[in-house]
């Protein structure tokens, strides 16, 4: 691995466990201002893994991502969405 790559990955591993630590931040929030969330993160670890012929559930990449599975952090973590927020969501999702 060059030089490049270690700091690619030392990035991405902060910024998961930046995620994991502020499990207060909504994944619809995210979405609203970033336009991604976990949840895409961790499908993008799954499809990078699977073209370097690594297979991985979504399950598993979830996981990798949540510091958890899935269901547990949506049962402790996650909040119903607001009608604001999926008023905004839909607005984003028609730019």
């Amino acid at each position: 691995m060059n030089k490049k790559t270690e700091i690619q990955s030392a990035v991405f591993q902060r910024l998961i466990n930046h995620l994991q630590k502020e499990s207060d931040v909504q994944n619809i929030d995210m979405m609203i201002l970033a336009g991604f969330c976990r949840n895409c993160l961790s499908r993008w670890y799954q499809e990078e893994s699977e073209k370097m012929g690594v297979e991985i559930d979504s399950g598993d990449a979830k996981e990798i991502v949540y510091g958890m599975p899935h269901s547990e952090w949506k049962e402790r973590y996650q909040k119903p969405a607001t009608q604001e927020q999926l008023d905004l969501m839909n607005a984003r999702k028609d730019k």
